[in-house]
């Protein structure tokens, strides 16, 4: 998978969302996560309007999250047992600190969590395939890093792993539940192992070796170091 969005970041505004799904998110994002202090809404889309939600760091919760909504507007072309699962939003964790101007943004490693939202959001639909617990992606070919600098090549969805169960899901109908998925950057031998050996073996290596809080730092060492 290749770095491929817009030129230059999106404009900052309150976004007017998915009738179908927003006001149903927004109240879901903010029961379990926090506020929500400002959208990065998409001035331009294709077939898929995707905004990112920013919910600032606090006492209690002391880092930054970015959560989309739009995503979950197309069904992904899920295998016909796991129906259920055929929708999902994504979801960063992020240093509280993380700068998030329109000036930061011009710096693409400060902008590549918010490039990496929409374009994964997007991936399921463009490649015609779906995205799902445990999955990882690989940044191409090989892989190449998040950013220029970084040593991060790709990511796995994991649960909402600094929320509550209850936020991994938001049933908005009978016929439609939406799934939230946390993206964990991934250095390359991370991803090798839980390809090699699978999720449970990756997880092994983060809890013997990983803090939970580094977890939120995308320069943190690897967990096969």
């Amino acid at each position: 998978m290749n770095q491929q969005e817009g030129k230059s970041p999106d404009m900052f505004n309150i976004s007017d969302g998915s009738p179908q799904v927003i006001d149903l998110a927004q109240e879901h994002i903010e029961t379990f996560i926090g506020e929500i202090d400002v959208v990065l809404h998409e001035t331009v889309s294709d077939h898929l309007h995707v905004d990112v939600h920013v919910i600032p760091a606090t006492e209690d919760r002391p880092f930054l999250t970015l959560v989309t909504t739009g995503m979950s507007d197309l069904p992904m072309n899920v295998p016909e047992e796991l129906d259920e699962y055929k929708y999902a939003e994504l979801l960063i964790c992020l240093p509280p600190d993380w700068p998030l101007s329109m000036e930061a943004f011009q710096d693409e490693k400060n902008y590549w969590p918010v490039r990496w939202l929409k374009t994964l959001a997007r991936y399921p639909y463009n490649a015609d395939t779906w995205l799902g617990m445990n999955h990882t992606i690989p940044l191409g070919d090989p892989p190449e890093p998040v950013c220029e600098g970084s040593q991060m090549i790709g990511f796995m969805l994991v649960p909402p792993i600094f929320f509550d169960e209850e936020f991994g899901e938001l049933k908005v109908s009978d016929e439609k539940t939406v799934h939230f998925y946390q993206l964990l950057p991934l250095h390359a031998d991370e991803m090798d192992l839980k390809v090699e050996e699978g999720a449970d073996a990756l997880w092994e290596k983060f809890e013997n070796n990983v803090p939970i809080g580094d977890l939120l730092d995308p320069n943190r060492k690897s967990a096969c170091a």
